[in-house]
């Protein structure tokens, strides 16, 4: 058969049978971030394009060359990127900053960059995102950074599989100095640099030093610590030392710069040895204190991570880390007749009812071919109906894992299964 319609490129279906993977993923997550003192946040899908722009930066490769932007009218709308600049906006639109005390959130959420699609890049991907508003103690940046490495070990990802890296690209009193010192350096080195680097020299030079292409090239441009203030220092030195008490390894990395314009100090992602190919980031993120303000709200510190979904799932698989399977159904309900199927399917929703999960034929099938189904099913149980039964007002209930077959009451059945589940 000829397919008429495909998913499009870079885009993916979840299947039955991934689900449940993602499932376990997910909900580790909501409830790791409870422990942690978070509230769930969702917000929608499609975000003025100028919130991006303005807050990842127009020179960033996002906004230049992956962001989806349509116009109805005149405005012009983006799908959402990335989660912290939307996090932000519903933020100040709803005043949560008007308890005037720390702010923890947290999503799960879809996210849209036009990409070339490879292994853990895909057009549309997915997000676990936290966010704290109010915190400029750099032991923030420590509880989030265990928090993140606590998430990953929750999920069977042992600690020598996972490398955290970390640094700090100053503020806007001392970046300035240090953004010129690389922007220097990359002129003289011009005819090394690839031709994104040439680009990037000018509008955004920090942005050479987490280049791919450019790793060799880079190994001698200058680091940022001879240039930090006196506070960012501080800052970085607090936080480096609160992990080695916490016990969190980590490895200091001068390149690590991301690739938006709203950070500040503190930087970090979380790198995979397995599973992930060259797209080995698994997570990334950092302060950006000056953001909240720049988008018209009064000054907060604030810093934040996201962890690939799909990339998690990669790593989860590329270790044969214990994978939850779908679970199985507890009851198959069996018609021996016509007369008996309005009672199966009555006797199956009161199963379900009572917390039981339960199926049987819709299609008007034999008894042996509902029994196949019953076996390919998983199901433990197998709920016999025949005229004796409906006569009787009792069910055959056999055990297809023993093959013991015991008669109960139609009105004690629910209990009867949910006694030996």
């Amino acid at each position: 058969m000829e397919l008429k319609y495909r998913a499009l490129e870079g885009m993916n279906d979840v299947l039955p049978e991934q689900s449940t993977l993602w499932h376990s993923v997910e909900s580790r997550w909501r409830e790791h971030c409870r422990r942690y003192g978070y509230g769930e946040i969702r917000t929608p899908i499609l975000e003025t394009a100028e919130l991006f722009e303005r807050t990842v930066g127009e020179t960033s490769d996002i906004v230049s060359k992956e962001m989806y932007v349509f116009q109805r009218g005149e405005e012009r709308y983006a799908l959402k990127p990335e989660g912290t600049a939307p996090v932000v906006r519903a933020y100040l639109e709803h005043g949560l900053y008007a308890a005037g005390s720390v702010q923890k959130l947290y999503y799960i959420t879809p996210f849209f960059r036009g990409e070339r699609p490879q292994k853990g890049r895909y057009r549309q991907a997915h997000q676990f995102g936290a966010e704290i508003f109010g915190a400029a103690h750099p032991l923030a940046d420590a509880e989030l950074l265990y928090m993140v490495m606590d998430f990953f070990q929750s999920l069977g990802v042992p600690a020598d599989a996972l490398e955290l890296r970390v640094n700090t690209i100053g503020c806007p009193e001392c970046r300035p100095a240090y953004r010129e010192a690389v922007r220097n350096w990359g002129r003289d080195n011009y005819a090394r640099l690839c031709k994104n680097c040439q680009a990037r020299l000018e509008r955004n030079p920090l942005r050479i030093l987490d280049c791919k292409e450019c790793v060799e090239i880079t190994t001698d441009a200058p680091t940022i610590d001879p240039y930090l203030c006196d506070t960012c220092r501080t800052h970085f030195e607090s936080l480096q030392s609160l992990l080695k008490t916490l016990e969190v390894p980590y490895v200091r990395s001068h390149r690590l710069v991301r690739g938006l314009d709203y950070y500040t100090r503190t930087t970090f992602e979380v790198v995979a040895e397995h599973g992930l190919g060259s797209q080995n980031a698994l997570c990334g993120g950092g302060r950006y204190d000056g953001l909240v303000e720049e988008l018209g709200g009064p000054p907060t510190p604030a810093l934040g991570v996201g962890i690939g979904v799909e990339r998690t799932l990669l790593v989860l698989q590329a270790l044969k880390a214990p994978l939850p399977q779908p679970a199985p159904i507890d009851a198959f309900v069996v018609a021996f007749g016509d007369a008996a199927r309005p009672v199966a399917l009555q006797t199956a929703i009161q199963l379900r009812h009572a917390g039981i999960a339960t199926d049987l034929d819709l299609e008007g099938r034999s008894p042996k071919a509902q029994m196949r189904l019953a076996n390919r099913s998983g199901a433990r149980y197998a709920i016999l109906l025949g005229d004796s039964e409906l006569q009787q007002g009792t069910a055959s209930v056999k055990n297809l894992q023993t093959h013991e077959q015991t008669t109960v009451c139609q009105t004690e059945l629910a209990e009867w299964i949910k006694s030996r589940l």
